[in-house]
């Protein structure tokens, strides 16, 4: 027995994403396009691997000027 169990229960936001789910068929389409257009992409590890060899490391206390 669970205490918490409740199956017929469904928040608000369960509710509301299921409303938009059921307005607009194609949104889950529209949500991989998106995904897909920032995020899944491939990464060249050579080409990040230069990139941090190439970096120049900073000084610890950067707003110190040079004392005279």
């Amino acid at each position: 027995m669970y205490i918490f169990y409740r199956p017929m229960y469904n928040s608000e936001a369960t509710n509301f994403i299921n409303g938009l789910k059921a307005k607009d068929p194609q949104m889950a389409a529209k949500q991989s396009q998106g995904r897909a257009l920032l995020w899944d992409k491939n990464v060249d590890r050579d080409a990040w691997s230069e990139y941090r060899d190439a970096q120049v490391a900073q000084k610890p206390y950067v707003y110190q000027t040079a004392s005279k």
